[in-house]
């Protein structure tokens, strides 16, 4: 009975630490000293892209305190797929009044689809304490009707608030 007992002790200690290890999902990873030297998380790839196929991806970096970039445009009634992934220190964000609630971990990219129902403004902020900044880290996702999306998206190649 002891050995049973031991057996899944050790059982619960190793699924444990393991699993608080990792994210979930685990399909990604990325170096984070590095993710905006090259690749798809440099500062000229962030923001809503129009992909190939028609589908809007949005990509994110989250770092000590701030979202870059800070505003984001997506359009309503089309689905979107968010790429996020931290420079730093695990953050969070949540989409104010949407379902919208994800970790971000260094190293990790974590990935998600959602739609917009309507057009309107949503607050992004951090939901994960990052350090002494973290009261000031949100961003603002901006939903805006389809056909204004596809007018931004014939002037720029990466969609953002600045436009």
């Amino acid at each position: 009975m002891l050995g049973i007992i031991a057996l899944l002790v050790a059982m619960v200690v190793f699924t444990g630490l393991h699993w608080a290890m990792m994210p979930p999902s685990r399909v990604e990873t990325i170096d984070p000293t590095t993710l905006q030297l090259s690749g798809e998380f440099t500062e000229a790839n962030l923001g809503s892209a129009v992909e190939p196929d028609g589908s809007v991806t949005v990509r994110i970096v989250g770092q000590q305190y701030s979202f870059t970039p800070q505003c984001i445009v997506v359009p309503a009634g089309k689905p979107v797929t968010f790429r996020v992934t931290s420079a730093d220190v695990i953050h969070g964000m949540m989409i104010m009044g949407t379902n919208i609630n994800s970790m971000i971990e260094p190293g990790f990219i974590s990935t998600f689809k959602t739609t917009f129902d309507k057009p309107g403004d949503h607050q992004m902020p951090c939901h994960e304490f990052c350090g002494t900044g973290h009261q000031a880290m949100w961003a603002n996702v901006k939903v805006v009707e389809p056909s204004a999306f596809t007018q931004l998206a014939e002037h720029a190649r990466r969609l953002t608030c600045d436009l």
